[in-house]
């Protein structure tokens, strides 16, 4: 199936690709590793949220990274792909056809995917990415993070995750999370795997050390999730 976006035309990815991730997600030709985040399609209501997107941004292309996104030009998600664009960075955006008529895409990209549902873009998302951040966001934003723990919960991936708690914004999610294994729901060191980093800088020096990891993730036990 194949779709056209201001006269260019995109095949679009669908959970039937997913057991052939390999040719729906041509990593050759990119020069670094990519960095999933997650994060809002708002900007939120301090300018805060956009300020750490874009040093988030800027940070990861300054060393050596690139960005894996939601693909969308709003928001904070618009904001972090500009910066990895603007600092000479490879970008990757992945967006369910559905979802254009909400977010417009990106159209300075490296490469941008289509895809025929949610659960498909997660898994291309998943598959490029060597390491997962989250800055805020919203009902999507908390999905995703939680998803991918998840995977890594069942052995799916073995790629590090971090909450990257601008302003005290996942306070409270830390504090439920903490709660969580307290009362019997969540093993101690599942909780451990997700990383809490106050700072930008934070972050980074802690991608330096792990973003490399070329671990496959198990995409058929994904895909076979939808069902």
């Amino acid at each position: 199936m194949q779709m056209k976006i201001n006269n260019d035309t995109y095949e679009v990815i669908t959970s039937q690709d997913i057991t052939n991730i390999e040719k729906a997600v041509d990593k050759s030709s990119l020069t670094m590793p990519l960095v999933a985040v997650y994060c809002g399609s708002r900007l939120g209501n301090h300018e805060v949220y956009e300020q750490a997107a874009r040093e988030l941004g800027l940070a990861l292309a300054k060393n050596g990274m690139g960005l894996v996104y939601g693909g969308a030009s709003i928001g904070l998600m618009g904001a972090v792909a500009d910066e990895v664009v603007n600092g000479g960075a490879q970008a990757v955006g992945v967006i369910p056809t559905f979802m254009l008529k909400h977010e417009i895409a990106h159209n300075q990209l490296t490469r941008l995917h289509l895809t025929d549902t949610m659960h498909t873009r997660k898994t291309v998302m998943a598959e490029y990415a060597d390491a997962f951040i989250t800055l805020p966001g919203g009902l999507g934003t908390l999905e995703e993070i939680m998803e991918i723990a998840t995977w890594r919960q069942l052995y799916q991936h073995e790629k590090p995750m971090i909450i990257l708690n601008i302003n005290g914004f996942y306070d409270r999610m830390i504090e439920h999370l903490a709660y969580t294994a307290e009362q019997g729901f969540m093993k101690q060191e599942d909780l451990a795997r997700l990383v809490v980093c106050n700072t930008i800088g934070e972050a980074i020096e802690m991608l330096k050390t792990v973003v490399t990891i070329d671990d496959a993730v198990d995409t058929e036990k994904m895909a076979g999730s939808e069902s």
